[in-house]
């Protein structure tokens, strides 16, 4: 994740606050998405001044990165991405230690696609066998 001194290079301080329009510029993030944001996590809770204009802090910023490697590289879902931001990130203390996210639709754990088809497959042959046995009887008279 890059710090706040890679993201913008607009010459001014690290500590610099910023506007939602250079927050999403810079994390090409579009700014009703990070307005949403701020609805469904707490911990993104940028400074807003007169007019309500949203001033992020550096970690205001970070927060808004580690939501979006969350939904948008490792495929978790609102919730699941709230509920791992209460939780405190883990610090990788080397790049080795560091693990890439697995690509999309790739997550630990998952079925892969074959598996999936597999299972559905029996799902669909157990239905129709219950629907076959559930059918009334043709009643001729």
């Amino acid at each position: 994740m890059k710090n706040s001194d890679d993201l913008f290079d607009d010459g001014k301080d690290p500590q610099a606050f910023r506007t939602i329009g250079e927050v999403a510029s810079a994390l090409s993030i579009k700014p009703h998405v990070l307005r949403y944001w701020e609805t469904q996590f707490s911990a993104l809770a940028p400074i807003k001044r007169s007019g309500n204009r949203r001033y992020y802090r550096p970690e205001d910023v970070a927060v808004v990165q580690r939501i979006d490697r969350l939904l948008n590289h490792e495929g978790y879902t609102i919730r699941g991405a709230a509920k791992a931001l209460a939780e405190p990130e883990p610090a990788a203390t080397t790049a080795a230690e560091a693990r890439p996210a697995p690509p999309r639709g790739e997550r630990p754990g998952m079925m892969s696609d074959e598996e999936m088809l597999t299972r559905l497959r029996a799902i669909r042959e157990t239905l129709s066998q219950i629907t076959d046995e559930t059918k009334p009887a043709d009643i001729s008279v």
